[in-house]
């Protein structure tokens, strides 16, 4: 008789836990009042990405990334930006509500980052149901020191860029 009612309480608790547990995740997932979390599949793409104070001298400290993103989902998304510099991350930004079309956005640069060595590529990646995926984009977004550190490339002098 105590192995029935053992059995009972076992089938009993993991019910429970089955539906529980797809709630929790669609709390996380939904974040209720806030738009939800940008999805797998919705198109993003890099259209620039740049640093300020753009040029700096080797171990001057980076203030921010400004990155120029457009996203073509159905709707607006509340998403994590974070810019990687190979496995490091340069700087991190936290429930970014991301909009249909071109977002401008300035990203907080990690305090010890620093430039060093000859050439450091950057990569830009944001949280997709909850992991990070690197983002599209057209061109490789590397530093370069010349006399100083810079990331602008020809088009970014012409008039009425950034």
């Amino acid at each position: 008789m105590d192995w029935i009612k053992a059995a009972f309480l076992t089938g009993l608790l993991s019910s429970l836990m089955v539906n529980f547990t797809p709630d929790a995740s669609a709390a996380e997932f939904g974040r209720p009042g806030r738009g939800g979390g940008c999805q797998r599949g919705e198109r993003i793409n890099i259209q620039d990405l740049d640093m300020s104070p753009d040029p700096v001298i080797e171990g001057q400290q980076i203030r921010a990334w400004k990155v120029r993103i457009n996203f073509t989902g159905r709707r607006d998304c509340d998403t994590d930006v974070v810019v990687r510099e190979g496995n490091n991350i340069v700087g991190h930004l936290r429930d970014y509500k991301m909009h249909t079309g071109v977002n401008d956005i300035e990203i907080p640069a990690v305090d010890k980052f620093r430039f060093r060595g000859r050439e450091l590529c950057l990569n830009v990646q944001v949280d997709l149901e909850g992991s990070r995926q690197q983002i599209d984009a057209d061109r490789k977004f590397c530093a370069r020191p010349r006399t100083v550190w810079t990331m602008r490339e020809p088009e970014d002098r012409r008039p009425g860029n950034r």
